[in-house]
């Protein structure tokens, strides 16, 4: 077992810190990864304040990680010592249920196994994510970077990417669709530039007018301030999909208003309940859904989307002792689109 250099959450009110954690041995199966880039996604905020109310500590987050693979397993025979490799959400599931044996493992039965803040499949083992200097995966769970893209543009394709991703392809947001993105952070300015690649119509809706500037330059082709109620209005029954990232609370019948006729809205962000009114679905048979990140198959089918038309996450890269300020700033909604630790910051590696 070595132990390994990272930054830890101690407690919901602490800021985060240096912390050793150990990671197993690799297994004949696993892959030793040395990490390069982590993404910091907001759900890390939420919890290592524990505002989920799930948390465990000490809590070292990051699931958004891009590195290099330093060694392998036995009996593994899919990747090689120096390949640039990704860990996305989760680092394992039961592989038998439904779910895992059609490729959606983030829906297994008995619970995938969460990167961080999680559990190993005894449910002693604590999980610790990509804020460290390398971690251990089993084979079945890491995927292939395709050459191209800027590897700390990648990291947040591990989860920005490949949320929007998911239901962009599921729900159609291909040519001659006509697609919103409610708020434009680190999940709406993905989701922008993946439809767009797609080939769809895409408008920016956002309570900020600032915004605007940016949606456009991000490839939007239309922006709604949805402060004026005018303006949304005049918008009614408009788009065929619209992708929610919004987490504070807002109104869902008006944004369902804002659907054609057998149009879906996709629930992404996780805000606090909201009423619904049945009216709202039922007079233009609309559809409210949500959706969760993607599979090890189609997460790896995103990659290589991304590669193949250039779509690579905006970011800002910082060492890992600015993370307590990233989070500030990401808390007031001061990053764009989404921070990266280099984690060559993290100086010593293995002690």
């Amino acid at each position: 077992m070595a132990q390994i250099r990272s930054y830890a959450a101690p407690s919901p009110q602490a800021p985060l810190e240096p912390f050793m954690i150990d990671r197993r041995d690799p297994g004949p199966h696993d892959v030793v990864i040395e990490i390069a880039y982590c993404g910091i996604c907001h759900s890390d905020l939420h919890q290592v304040r524990d505002e989920w109310g799930r948390s465990h500590y000490p809590m070292v987050p990051g699931h958004e990680i891009v590195g290099q693979v330093a060694s392998t397993g036995s009996e593994v025979r899919r990747w090689r010592t120096g390949e640039w490799v990704g860990v996305g959400c989760f680092v394992d599931s039961c592989r038998h249920c439904e779910a895992c044996r059609t490729h959606e493992e983030q829906f297994c039965k008995e619970g995938m196994t969460l990167t961080y803040n999680g559990f190993e499949r005894d449910q002693v083992t604590p999980t610790f994510g990509g804020y460290s200097t390398r971690i251990v995966v089993d084979e079945n769970y890491v995927l292939r970077i395709p050459d191209g893209l800027p590897h700390e543009r990648v990291a947040p394709l591990l989860c920005a990417g490949i949320t929007t991703y998911s239901p962009l392809k599921r729900y159609g947001a291909g040519s001659g669709r006509r697609v919103a993105v409610m708020g434009l952070g680190g999940l709406g300015h993905m989701a922008v530039k993946l439809a767009k690649a797609m080939g769809a119509e895409v408008t920016v809706m956002s309570h900020s007018s600032g915004k605007r500037a940016g949606a456009m330059k991000l490839g939007a082709d239309h922006f709604v301030d949805s402060s004026d109620a005018d303006t949304l209005k005049k918008e009614s029954s408009t788009y065929d999909l619209i992708l929610d990232t919004v987490s504070a609370a807002h109104d869902y019948n008006a944004a369902l208003d804002l659907l054609a006729r057998d149009g879906t809205l996709v629930l992404i962000g996780v805000p606090p309940p909201a009423p619904l009114a049945a009216g709202s679905l039922i007079m233009k048979r609309r559809h409210l859904t949500g959706s969760l990140i993607g599979g090890i198959l189609e997460t790896q089918e995103m990659l290589d989307f991304c590669a193949e038309h250039g779509v690579a996450a905006d970011v800002e890269v910082i060492p890992m002792e600015a993370v307590n300020e990233a989070y500030l700033r990401m808390d007031r909604g001061e990053v764009h689109y989404r921070f990266v630790i280099d984690l060559a910051t993290l100086k010593g590696g293995v002690a």
